[in-house]
């Protein structure tokens, strides 16, 4: 069993280095600043968000035997895979959009967010650079109610190789027009203005697949064609895995910027 994920890896690297060297958005090496460490993030976070999937997931299942009728669950799982995957999206990034912004908006929850934030050169690796505490408790809340409504396995299981092929495409270094598109599919244009450095992207963008959510609530960021000028976090984030990853227990001398409450209407 590959519990760290080896050949997922592989498969991804494959596919996403050359993507990125074809249509990059800018230059960039492949083996740029924080690269090792993110292999350690895909590694052991990958290892330990597997093992958080399927707690959350025996816990609502669990709760689901008790609390919703069969004819519930049976219903949903009875629908056509194709139409499931798509309840399962709207679900999922529902849940996505609300526990990011809640990350943003919380100072407490920012200092783990802010994790994922520092880093400085976007590629399809970055996607795995999260501390796990911001990992789990976005897929507990995105989950859940996927798991406590009955979907079917099937179902589940190609929702998470769309989201993984989703998440890598928006955080990778591509520049692709996704035309009209754009206002339903999160493309990597909108995604990186969520990662800018720079003001007007601060608290934006926080959908992780549909991008009608930000339009939805005010928080889409139109930038048509522009490009961020830098990413990354004024926080004083260490370059080592584990510093990082204690970062959020530190204390700090001043809140970054994104972690105080907007005044702006």
């Amino acid at each position: 069993m590959d519990i760290f994920g080896i050949k997922a890896l592989l498969i991804c690297a494959l596919i996403f280095i050359p993507f990125e060297h074809l249509f990059a958005e800018r230059p960039q090496k492949i083996f740029r600043k924080g690269f090792a460490v993110d292999l350690i993030y895909l590694l052991f976070n990958g290892f330990i968000i597997k093992l958080a999937i399927a707690m959350i997931a025996a816990g609502a299942l669990g709760a689901a035997a008790f609390l919703v009728p069969q004819s519930i669950t049976q219903a949903v799982s009875g629908q056509p895979v194709w139409l499931q995957v798509a309840e399962i999206i709207v679900i999922t990034d529902i849940g996505v959009y609300w526990a990011h912004r809640a990350f943003h908006k919380i100072p407490a929850l920012w200092k783990f967010h802010a994790v994922h934030h520092g880093i400085e050169e976007l590629d399809w690796l970055g996607a795995f650079h999260n501390h796990p505490v911001d990992a789990i408790v976005t897929k507990a809340i995105s989950l859940t109610p996927v798991f406590f409504l009955g979907f079917s396995e099937a179902s589940i299981a190609i929702f998470f190789i769309i989201y993984l092929g989703h998440t890598l495409l928006v955080h990778s270094n591509v520049r692709i027009p996704f035309g009209p598109l754009k206002w339903l599919i999160a493309s990597p244009q909108f995604h990186r203005w969520h990662h800018a450095n720079q003001r007007e992207a601060y608290d934006k963008n926080f959908a992780g697949q549909l991008p009608f959510l930000d339009m939805l609530f005010g928080t889409y960021n139109v930038t048509g064609d522009k490009v961020p000028e830098k990413y990354g976090v004024d926080d004083p984030i260490p370059s080592t895995y584990f510093g990082q990853i204690g970062y959020p227990l530190l204390r700090r001398r001043k809140l970054s910027n994104r972690a105080v409450p907007s005044t702006e209407a």
